[in-house]
């Protein structure tokens, strides 16, 4: 895996302590938030510490705020809207739609905000939208997914994980962990970055790997399709999930067989459930990409790269990594807080 330049992060951080300093009493930011396709507006209270700037960003991603996960990202890009003193609106398709998406992407470009966010999922889907920002001269930066394909769009930079690292990185330590044949919980089969997971875990773990497709607004039937999977394949002796729509119902399908902490299981990403299940020994550990800060950091380098003309890049494929991050039970009891304040 390439070594890449942390500090990256810190230094972007370091912007919103500068764009905090000043002494404008024009009050506080509008944010707007929203998802299945719809906006809301707020208005942050104004306590004269925030620099109004006027600027309007549109973020819009493949999954709605209303996902445990996804409201972590929307929190992070309210938050950094209010820090930078410019307007934000977070849209999002109803479901999993990429025809949807693009048409979202299309209305956003023709509004001529000053900025773009967006998550690529399906480069084929969503490049000639992207592309378009690109060519009306919104500057355009990706996060979550799309690590991969972001630069041959025009895209500015990335702010995620490397999707296959992130899964190789598992498939590793569930191989030391003395799996052979696991599971790969899959709850948007087509989301090329879930694709790009599965594919490293493979490959990590040097073994068979069967995909479980599996639907994230179905828990039910998600926990039916594990008790199935694991009913078909006896040799099974190991789960990775790819994010906590797939975990709760993993971990409740293992719970019905009575294999509850003796199946190693992991997942992706974070949620309460999930590190209450590492801190009881019942899950391995947890692939933590920060989704916080995959929202917070665009609009702090937007603000920055309008005002300044300059962007931090991460690395030299311009990929700022906000994970993986492993939580492990030596971690989690302490993770537990920041993730029920919305934060992690």
């Amino acid at each position: 895996m390439k070594r890449r330049v942390w500090l990256a992060l810190l230094l972007a951080l370091a912007l919103v302590v500068a764009a905090c300093g000043g002494d404008d009493d024009s009050g506080g930011a509008t944010t707007t938030a929203g998802g299945d396709g719809a906006t809301t507006t707020a208005a942050s209270g104004g306590d004269g510490q925030v620099s109004q700037r006027d600027y309007r960003f549109v973020v819009v991603s493949h999954g709605q705020s209303s996902d445990p996960f996804w409201s972590v990202a929307a929190n992070g890009v309210n938050a950094a809207a209010d820090d930078m003193g410019v307007e934000v609106q977070y849209q999002a398709p109803g479901t999993f739609d990429m025809v949807e998406m693009s048409q979202i992407i299309d209305a956003a470009v023709a509004s001529q905000p000053d900025g773009l966010v967006v998550t690529i999922p399906d480069a084929a889907a969503l490049g000639p939208s992207i592309e378009a920002a690109v060519a009306a001269g919104i500057p355009v930066i990706s996060m979550n997914s799309g690590s991969d394909v972001f630069a041959d769009l025009g895209v500015l930079v990335h702010v995620g994980q490397t999707e296959y690292e992130a899964g190789l990185i598992a498939g590793q330590r569930m191989a030391a962990e003395g799996v052979t044949e696991a599971l790969c919980v899959n709850q948007e089969v087509g989301n090329a970055a879930l694709d790009l997971r599965c594919g490293g875990f493979t490959d990590g773990l040097g073994g068979t790997v069967t995909v479980v497709p599996v639907d994230l607004a179905d828990p039910t039937g998600a926990q039916q399709a594990v008790a199935g999977a694991l009913q078909s394949n006896a040799g099974v002796n190991g789960i990775l999930t790819l994010g906590p729509t797939g975990a709760a119902p993993a971990l409740a399908a293992l719970e019905e067989a009575g294999m509850l902490g003796t199946m190693k299981i992991a997942t992706f990403d974070l949620g309460p459930d999930v590190l209450q299940a590492i801190v009881d020994g019942n899950m391995l550990f947890a692939i933590d990409q920060a989704q916080y800060l995959q929202g917070y950091l665009p609009i702090v380098l937007l603000t920055q790269y309008l005002e300044t003309g300059a962007l931090p890049l991460g690395s030299v494929d311009r990929v700022i990594l906000t994970g993986p991050q492993i939580v492990t039970a030596d971690t989690a009891a302490d993770v537990i807080a920041a993730s029920e304040a919305g934060l992690r």
